[in-house]
C-alpha cells in the first residue's frame, strides 16, 4: 500500500515538466503514488504526462478541462480519498522540483515525531541547482504560533504556501482549495495548520522554488491584489475567533506591510491605488474593534526611525523586527508612515 499521494496540478509547463517529474520519480523514498492533473494545458505536458504513466506504474494521468490551479488540487486530493489507501499527501507545483529526499526526510520526521504535518526549508532560484549531500538535519516540533514567533524559522518555515508540506491525509477531510482564487494557499494553510499543535520542520532546503517571471504570481493585477488581501482579511478573523491574539497581530502586520509595498511599487496605477485605499479601510476597522493592538501612542516605540523609506524596505524590516521588542510598536509605526489616522473608540 503506498504511504503517500504525490500532488501535481499542471498547466503550460512544458519547458519544466521533466525536472518536475523527475524529480519525484527519483526519491529515495519509493512508496508512494504521483497524480498529475493535467489541467487543460494547451501545450503538450498531457502528451507528456501520459508518457509518464506508461513507463511508471506508480504515475495516475487525470486530464480535465481548465479549471485553475485550485480545482487541479481539488481533483488531486478527491482522487486520493476515492481511489488511495495512503495517510499522507503533499503538493509539488510544476515548475518546481525537490531534492531526492524530500519524501523520505519529511515522511520519516513525521511519523518519529507523531506529527500530522511535516515541512522543510525551500530555496528559491531561477536556476537549475543539484542537490547536495544531506548526512545530518535539524529538526524542530512546535505549534503554529510558536513557529511563527520564532523569528529563526524564517527561511524554513512559511505558513502562507501549500507545497514544500507532507500531510495527513485526513487533514484534508472537510478542506478543499477556493476554485477561482488567486493566492489560495493563504485562504487554507492556516485552517490545517492552527489546529495541529506539533508541526515539525527540517530545516534543510528540500523544495526548489522556480522563479517564473511568467507565472501569474508575478503579474500584478487587481484581482491578484483583491484575493490577497481577502485571505488575509479571513485569516484575521479566523484568529480572533480563534482567541489568538498573536497570530492575528503577526496577520494584521503582514497585511500593513503589504499594502505599503503595493503603493510604492504601483504608485503610477490607478486602479490599483483605489484599491488599497479601500483595503486601508480593513487596518482602521480592527484597530478600531480590538484598540488592545495598539495601546500607547507611537511615540514610545521611537517610530521615526521605522518609517523612512530606507526601513520599509523588506530586506531591512526583516532584520528590524527580528530586534523589535514590542511588535505592536512596529505595526503603529508602518499604520503612521500610511498616514491612516487610528482612532480608538
Amino acid at each position: 500500500m503506498p504511504k503517500i499521494v504525490v500532488i501535481v496540478p499542471i498547466y503550460n509547463v512544458e519547458l519544466y515538466i521533466h525536472r518536475c517529474v523527475d524529480s519525484i520519480l527519483n526519491q529515495t523514498f519509493t512508496n508512494f503514488e504521483l497524480i498529475l492533473v493535467d489541467d487543460g494545458s494547451p501545450d503538450d505536458c498531457g502528451k507528456i504526462c501520459d508518457e509518464y504513466a506508461q513507463k511508471d506504474n506508480r504515475v495516475h494521468v487525470i486530464h480535465q478541462e481548465n479549471s485553475g490551479l485550485s480545482a487541479a488540487r481539488n481533483t488531486g486530493i478527491d482522487w486520493a480519498f476515492r481511489n488511495s489507501d495512503s495517510e499522507w499527501l503533499t503538493f509539488i507545483d510544476s515548475d518546481d522540483w525537490v531534492h531526492n529526499r524530500y519524501l523520505e526526510l519529511l515522511y520519516n520526521t513525521a511519523t518519529s515525531n507523531n506529527s500530522e504535518i511535516s515541512c522543510c526549508g525551500c530555496m528559491r532560484t531561477k536556476k537549475y541547482i543539484k542537490d547536495k549531500c544531506i548526512n545530518s538535519y535539524e529538526v524542530e516540533c512546535r505549534s503554529l504560533e510558536q513557529l511563527i514567533l520564532d523569528t529563526k524559522n524564517y527561511d524554513s518555515f512559511n505558513s502562507s504556501v501549500a507545497w514544500g508540506r507532507l500531510y495527513k491525509k485526513n487533514r484534508f477531510n472537510s478542506i478543499r482549495f477556493p476554485v477561482g482564487r488567486l493566492h489560495e494557499d493563504e485562504y487554507v494553510t492556516y485552517k490545517i495548520l492552527f489546529p495541529c499543535k506539533n508541526i515539525c520542520v527540517v530545516k534543510e532546503a528540500l523544495y526548489y522554488y522556480f522563479q517564473n517571471e511568467s507565472g501569474i504570481m508575478h503579474t500584478a493585477s487587481v484581482k491578484k491584489i483583491e484575493d490577497q488581501f481577502g485571505a488575509l482579511k479571513e485569516q484575521m478573523q479566523f484568529y480572533v475567533s480563534n482567541g489568538c491574539e498573536v497570530l492575528f497581530q503577526k496577520t494584521f502586520f503582514r497585511y500593513c506591510w503589504i499594502i505599503n509595498q503595493y503603493y510604492s511599487e504601483y504608485k503610477n496605477d490607478g486602479k490599483i491605488l483605489k484599491l488599497l485605499k479601500g483595503k486601508e479601510k480593513i487596518i482602521k476597522y480592527f484597530t478600531r474593534r480590538f484598540p488592545s493592538i495598539i495601546p500607547e501612542p507611537a511615540k514610545k516605540y521611537g517610530y521615526k526611525k521605522w518609517v523612512t523609506r530606507e526601513y520599509l524596505k523588506i530586506e531591512n524590516l526583516k532584520n528590524d523586527f527580528r530586534s523589535v521588542k514590542d511588535r505592536k510598536g512596529l505595526l503603529y509605526s508602518l499604520i503612521w508612515a500610511m498616514k491612516i489616522k487610528i482612532k480608538n473608540k
